[in-house]
């Protein structure tokens, strides 16, 4: 990975790494919804809520456009294939190793 998908990556995971992040995530992968609507559903202000919509928006999981005096956010279902995509890339590299480590313990197992 260069630095650039790396820089990305950690963008990524950090914003993911909120409950309630993910939890807006879910919601606007299912429908655009505007910031207003998305903040009376968490016990919390107005500006939190949008303070994690700006996280999710910087790391690309999230677009927001502007509707009136609305601010709309849909949630970009290519974003979470890139999530995916990384994530299969490490479980690959895991199983990479535990099937080394099976290969030297059955090596093991066969000197004995």
């Amino acid at each position: 990975m260069t630095v650039d998908l790396e820089d990305r990556a950690d963008a990524v995971f950090h914003a993911l790494a909120d409950r309630t992040r993910r939890d807006i995530m879910r919601r606007t992968l299912a429908g655009e919804h505007s910031v207003s609507a998305l903040a009376v559903k968490y016990d919390m202000s107005f500006a939190a809520v949008q303070k994690h919509v700006v996280v999710l928006e910087k790391a690309g999981l999230i677009t927001k456009r502007r509707h009136g005096r609305e601010q709309l956010a849909s949630g970009d279902v290519a974003a979470v294939r890139s999530v995916a995509a990384m994530l299969t890339e490490l479980e690959h590299l895991w199983r990479g190793h535990v099937a080394r480590v099976d290969d030297l313990i059955a090596h093991d197992s066969q000197e004995d």
